[in-house]
């Protein structure tokens, strides 16, 4: 259930920045030799969401424009709104109608199905080799064994999943932390005030399943500068 009435979440300190980008380093997301990375990005549109909707998709779009010029993303949006109600996109290398996609999705009220989201990947997964998962919400109201479960499946399958966190809701902060673990991914809370962490760290996720060490080298954001101070 979701908890009402807590008062605003801190961001991630640098700190904790600083450890996500040395987990995004060591994640095995570097796509074969001519082949595009692939990502699967997953959205919570619960009704939670609705106050930061808006900014949250722009800056999504942001991250997928930023991989153009590195030969870009082949990328899935996935999401889950209202009752029993989850889908996924068709793979688009294509940022613009990425940002189209995300511009038509609106919030509804239901309960999380992060199951879903990690099943889903795992699947997709096991049909041709995914470079990494990015989710983002705010809440977990499932069974957090089931999804460390299906967390573990995907870590065998080699797909790290960056959980970032809007906000920082202890339940949902054990089980997002837990999922990153398992994969050998990482977590981030981000809040109002952290738009461009945010932007940082998605394209930092971005730009190395998209092109590795080398593609980060060549990209001038901070994001990849820190990253590259890691890896080192």
């Amino acid at each position: 259930m979701r908890t009402e009435g807590l008062a605003p979440a801190e961001a991630s300190s640098r700190a904790e920045i600083d450890l996500f980008l040395e987990l995004v380093r060591r994640a095995p997301a570097t796509p074969p030799a001519g082949e595009r990375g692939r990502l699967v990005f997953a959205l919570d549109a619960t009704m939670s969401r609705q106050p930061t909707w808006d900014r949250a998709c722009r800056l999504q779009a942001e991250m997928f424009q930023e991989t153009a010029s590195i030969g870009g993303l082949s990328v899935q949006l996935v999401y889950f709104r209202g009752f029993n109600e989850c889908r996924a996109s068709k793979w688009t290398e294509d940022a613009t109608r990425l940002a189209d996609l995300m511009s038509r999705i609106d919030c509804r009220g239901g309960t999380t199905q992060i199951r879903k989201v990690l099943r889903h990947a795992r699947d997709e997964a096991g049909r041709k080799p995914v470079q990494a998962l990015v989710y983002v919400g705010d809440c977990m109201e499932e069974n957090v064994d089931e999804l460390c479960a299906l967390a573990g499946e995907l870590g065998m399958l080699r797909v790290p999943a960056f959980m970032f966190h809007e906000g920082r809701e202890p339940t949902a902060e054990r089980a997002f932390r837990e999922i990153a673990r398992l994969t050998s991914g990482a977590y981030c809370s981000f809040d109002s005030s952290s738009s461009g962490q945010l932007r940082e760290l998605l394209r930092a996720v971005a730009v190395y399943a998209a092109g590795g060490r080398k593609a980060l080298a060549r990209y001038g954001d901070r994001g990849a500068q820190l990253l590259l101070e890691q890896l080192k």
